[in-house]
């Protein structure tokens, strides 16, 4: 746990008591500062007050008393409309942060000189600080990995001047977060996304661009008009900007040039990393993905050799394109993390000889998004609500077999794909798995299961750490 000690003393606002508001309490709490937490949910109040929290009705509270309000990043801060917690914060000249303000503040405070990685960005942002953890580690350094990958980040170890800190930010978190200032910040894409809680995608794009115009050095990706101009922009203002592209030749920067990351500086031209034959850095995606990690591993000192190292020994993101198993040359792939037909492309454009096992809840647009990857599908195994919708989508052009469960795909699928050299059996479900799983992980943990009984397989990852 990191203790929040900038609030000690001093009287603090919380609203929000799941998993990341909870910790956040007790860190303000083990900091000396008085909160009063309160949340929509009854239950999440008891357990909160069941834990030694202070709990307050903040529809009742004098927020004059409040050097500050705290809010989850799950609750609108502005779109639709704020909170009404949001509304009483404002009236009351309290200000509205987040854990990671907190977590910043209190690098500022004990350890300002703590490298601190921040990775924010439309799509690929977990595989991209999954990757930059696991070359930090594995090159022997202390190394903290947290934010919206699934940690809440005050409940990591404290800042130290020889601790990394590696941190994935979605927006609601650099919303809340008006100072950070990371060593290295990464602004991987933008895409529309969220916009039900930004509004347009101009404030969308103004929000993620907070992240790097804060940074020592910022890392952007350029293959995009939104991220291009706020390279400009931060650029102009004095931050160390360096350009990543899966795309395009760049003259200053780090770029794809088939499976070769290549960096442009002033001394030339030159490879700095292949990832031919890296199985979880399969794609034009991950290409970027490499570059934007390789760029902030620079940034705080990790060489050359260190990162080339983390590269090929990267075991993948759990549940997003990730090899799990193999059987007499079928490989098996996890992409569980593929809730929608966006997400889902980059896995089916990265293999050939698929048989994709796919469906759960449906999505808004299903899969028709995804037809120019049909030609790489052997045979479709449909699963979950979407099956029948995901069938008339495929018609003619893929063949297919509506499976209803997992455990019948994954048995057919693998029967199907041990006649077919190279064939890959993946499950990206293009869907959300609320019909027949709590959510993705535990479906994608199913999957590796079912996977591992199947005669003769050779598991490439441990059965229960997946």
């Amino acid at each position: 746990m990191i203790p929040v000690t900038t609030f000690k003393n001093r009287r603090v606002a919380l609203f929000g008591l799941g998993g990341s508001g909870l910790a956040t309490a007790e860190a303000l709490i083990a900091g000396g500062a008085e909160v009063a937490a309160w949340d929509d949910n009854p239950d999440s109040v008891d357990k909160a007050r069941s834990r030694g929290v202070g709990t307050a009705d903040l529809r009742q509270a004098d927020w004059s008393k409040f050097a500050a309000f705290v809010l989850s990043p799950g609750v609108p801060l502005t779109h639709p409309k704020p909170h009404w917690t949001v509304d009483l914060a404002r009236a009351a000249g309290v200000e509205v942060i987040g854990d990671v303000e907190l977590f910043v503040r209190e690098r500022r405070a004990k350890a300002p000189a703590c490298p601190f990685i921040a990775i924010t960005g439309t799509n690929g942002k977990s595989t991209t600080t999954a990757l930059i953890a696991h070359i930090l580690r594995s090159s022997g350094r202390d190394t903290q990995l947290g934010g919206n990958i699934g940690t809440a980040v005050l409940t990591l170890d404290p800042p130290a001047n020889d601790r990394f800190f590696v941190v994935e930010c979605s927006s609601y978190q650099i919303d809340l977060a008006p100072t950070i200032n990371p060593t290295a910040g990464i602004l991987l894409n933008l895409t529309p996304d969220h916009l039900d809680r930004h509004g347009t995608m101009q404030h969308y794009a103004d929000v993620k661009e907070r992240l790097v115009a804060g940074a020592r050095n910022a890392i952007v990706g350029v293959d995009d008009s939104y991220c291009s101009l706020i390279a400009d922009r931060v650029e102009m203002a004095g931050v160390t900007v360096t350009r990543i592209s899966r795309r395009q030749t760049l003259e200053h920067g780090l770029y794809a040039d088939g499976s070769r990351i290549m960096i442009a500086d002033s001394h030339g031209v030159r490879g700095i990393a292949d990832l031919d034959g890296i199985q979880t850095l399969r794609g034009g995606h991950n290409a970027q993905n490499a570059a934007a990690a390789i760029g902030a591993c620079l940034a705080v000192g990790v060489s050359e050799d260190e990162i080339r190292a983390g590269l090929r020994s990267f075991p993948g993101l759990k549940h997003r394109m990730q090899p799990v198993a193999r059987k007499a040359g079928v490989t098996f792939v996890n992409d569980s993390k593929a809730t929608n037909a966006e997400a889902a492309a980059p896995a089916l454009s990265s293999y050939e000889n698929i048989f994709w096992i796919a469906g759960g809840l449906p999505k808004e647009g299903g899969i028709a998004a995804l037809k120019p990857l049909f030609p790489r599908i052997g045979k479709a195994y449909l699963i979950g609500e979407a099956a029948p919708q995901f069938a008339a989508t495929l018609g003619n052009d893929v063949a297919y077999e509506i499976s209803g469960t997992l455990e019948r795909a994954v048995a057919h699928a693998a029967q199907d794909a041990a006649s077919v050299e190279g064939a890959v059996v993946m499950l990206s479900p293009a869907c959300a798995s609320f019909d027949q799983f709590k959510n993705f992980e535990v479906r994608g943990d199913r999957f590796v299961t079912l996977v591992s009984e199947l005669d003769g397989v050779e598991m490439l990852v441990p059965l229960h750490g997946a």
